[in-house]
């Protein structure tokens, strides 16, 4: 009898930490927020959403003010449709501009948002018109290739050659 009820104990336990692991691992890999604040949606159109995901946070100044709640595309301006959940404790003037960015060099990207000035602040059902896009590596890389080979190649660090007598 005793050594049945050490088993129910340890279990429970085992449960407890497999519970515990599967939590962190979605918290670490955003796929899971726990936040219990009202939102109001905004819609946002981006050229180029580069790797953005759902779920993806929201920042302003470095801290979580919503997340990506859905992207579609939009087939009569050919743009990205990103809806963003913004929470209600967070207000920001009308003419307030998005970015997308990444975390680190190669790291996730999200949303950041800079303050405008209107004095009239974003509401439910908005759409943020001031956007600008991803930057796509793979873009940087071929215009950084492309712009050396219209130089010819030729490096400002090469010695001038030295005159003849």
């Amino acid at each position: 009898m005793e050594r049945s009820k050490n088993d129910v104990w340890v279990g429970l336990f085992v449960l407890l930490g497999a519970a515990a692991i599967v939590f962190l691992a979605l918290q670490a890999a955003n796929l899971l927020t726990l936040s219990f604040q009202q939102t109001y949606r905004v819609v946002a159109k981006f050229d180029n959403i580069g790797g953005l995901k759902p779920k993806a946070a929201v920042k302003s100044s470095g801290v979580v003010v919503g997340r990506v709640e859905s992207i579609g595309f939009d087939d009569k301006s050919y743009q990205a449709r990103v809806t963003l959940a913004m929470e209600n404790r967070f207000q920001f003037p009308r003419d307030s501009s998005l970015k997308i960015l990444t975390s680190g060099l190669l790291g996730e990207q999200y949303i950041g948002i800079e303050a405008g000035s209107d004095e009239k602040n974003l509401a439910a059902g908005d759409t943020i018109s001031s956007t600008q896009s991803a930057v796509v590596l793979e873009n940087l890389i071929g215009q950084f290739l492309y712009n050396k080979a219209a130089d010819g190649g030729s490096s400002s660090n090469a010695p001038a050659p030295a005159p003849k007598k």
